[in-house]
């Protein structure tokens, strides 16, 4: 594959893994129930982007934690930018 291809397929996996998430969850990035957070939707994002570079720094993926932390990261800011968008 060329480099331009493989950016490609990148940005579409991103792209299906939060497409995918909003249909399970809705759109509960940017609107939260608040019932223990009480914090906003992006201080809330901002939480979860430090706890995806916590895992990285850490050692990101162990046997416990199947996911992939970078693919989250980088999904958490583009929920971000998604956010600042609508208002």
């Amino acid at each position: 594959m060329t480099t331009i291809e493989l950016i490609s397929k990148e940005c579409d996996e991103i792209k299906e893994l939060l497409i995918a998430k909003n249909k399970a969850y809705g759109n509960s990035f940017s609107e939260p129930i608040n019932i223990f957070c009480k914090l906003s939707a992006e201080d809330q994002i901002n939480c979860r982007i430090d706890d995806k570079l916590n895992r990285i720094k850490k050692g990101q993926n162990t046997e416990y934690v199947p996911e992939d932390t970078e693919k989250d990261l980088i999904g958490y800011l583009i929920l971000k930018r998604v956010l600042r968008s609508k208002t």
